[in-house]
């Protein structure tokens, strides 16, 4: 008897290359385009799976990170708890990162062959090896929903013989991301198909496109990838140094030739102004970890600018973080006080930013969503930005 589909795609309308879509995992339906909370270690720090899950906020799939689960708490705990749903108790969709922008980001640290990377582990430096094999292995035990193949990273400044190189590697590890993948699906080692959960489908893989800010080698990448055949593709190697203007060309050149009846995702990128822009390219997912880490260090997203929460003209103001905005942090608290959590180093502070931050991110998708289904985005696009850029950073 044959396998329901891991996923399905379906576009339900479009306004110029800007298109809203559903996306069916084993798990639940995704309205895209869609931003992703990250969480990296098994949890999307400093806030809890319940507010993540509440009308407030209600993301439907959020990323974990396969490089830091497999390092700590290592594989054979998360599979001891049944998978990573099980460990984290996160019960809608899940994508995980395949590793390879961790590994690349270690820079000197490590050491690349053909058969994967070797390097040396933040945790504890002990020395590690990670390959498409390993990568799939291990995806295959935490059971995400989305599972992304090994790649590796080129750096945004990377020369064309360099980029070259990589982009044959990347298709290599492409191949054997995939003769892997298929053949763990076939022996059951998805943790996250459970009778109990009573999940049908297999995981569904995703490859990703690579090539730095060369064009030519960025199609070659397109094409070698969706010949070999995924349930989705990515863009990776953005917003890794290179300049914006860069960016949104390589955007712009490749998400229209990406095939039209599979999910689009971008990955790593970016404020929200890079997400309307992505939006208009074609793109439909998203995940980043600024609403996040802003939010810990003071800075919230707001339809006015950043706001930096330190700043003393703030002290006495009782108005919220956004007056537009309706997320439970801003219907509660005001500026001064939430200025005053932060200077005393309450934890609550950081709570409470990334709350709203998050709350922002997703309540933009909703607004993108509802912009293209009435054929309005370019206006939406606009606005949105116009006011984004007015105050800059206040």
């Amino acid at each position: 008897m044959s396998q329901p589909e891991a996923l399905r795609f379906e576009v339900t309308a479009q306004n110029g290359e800007a298109r809203t879509g559903l996306l069916t995992t084993r798990r639940g339906v995704i309205e895209t385009p869609v931003f992703m909370p990250v969480g990296t270690a098994g949890t999307v720090k400093a806030i809890r799976f319940e507010e993540l899950e509440g009308s407030d906020l209600d993301a439907k799939i959020i990323l974990g990170n396969t490089y830091h689960l497999w390092l700590r708490p290592g594989v054979e705990t998360i599979k001891a708890c049944g998978g990573l749903h099980r460990f984290s108790g996160w019960n809608r969709a899940l994508l995980t990162d395949s590793g390879g922008f961790q590994v690349w980001s270690l820079g000197n640290l490590r050491k690349i062959s053909e058969e994967g990377t070797e390097f040396r582990s933040h945790v504890d430096g002990s020395l590690q090896f990670l390959s498409p094999e390993v990568s799939m292995e291990v995806q295959a035990a935490l059971g995400s929903d989305i599972v992304m193949v090994f790649d590796e990273c080129t750096a945004g400044d990377a020369d064309h013989e360099q980029t070259e190189k990589s982009v044959g590697l990347t298709a290599r590890w492409a191949k054997r991301s995939r003769k892997a993948f298929d053949r763990l699906q076939e022996v059951g080692a998805d943790l996250g198909r459970t009778d109990a959960q009573e999940l049908s489908g297999n995981q569904a893989l995703f490859g990703i496109v690579q090539g730095a800010g060369h064009l030519d080698l960025r199609r070659s990448s397109l094409e070698q990838t969706v010949e070999i055949g995924f349930d989705g593709y990515a863009i990776g190697g953005l917003s890794v140094g290179e300049e914006k203007s860069v960016m949104f060309d390589v955007i712009g050149e490749l998400a229209p030739q990406m095939p039209p009846d599979r999910p689009r995702y971008l990955m790593g990128v970016g404020t929200p102004e890079d997400l309307i822009e992505a939006v208009a390219r074609g793109v439909d997912m998203f995940d980043c970890v600024l609403p996040t880490r802003n939010g810990r260090t003071g800075q919230a997203f707001t339809s006015a600018g950043k706001l930096n929460i330190k700043n003393a003209r703030f002290a006495h103001d009782p108005r919220p973080l956004d007056e537009s905005c309706g997320c439970l942090v801003c219907r509660r608290h005001s500026r001064a006080y939430l200025r005053h959590l932060y200077l005393a180093g309450e934890m609550l502070a950081s709570i409470s930013l990334t709350h709203h931050n998050l709350a922002f991110f997703l309540d933009t998708m909703r607004g993108v969503r509802q912009s293209i289904r009435s054929r309005d985005f370019p206006k939406f696009r606009r606005e949105f930005t116009e006011r984004l850029t007015a105050n800059g950073e206040y």
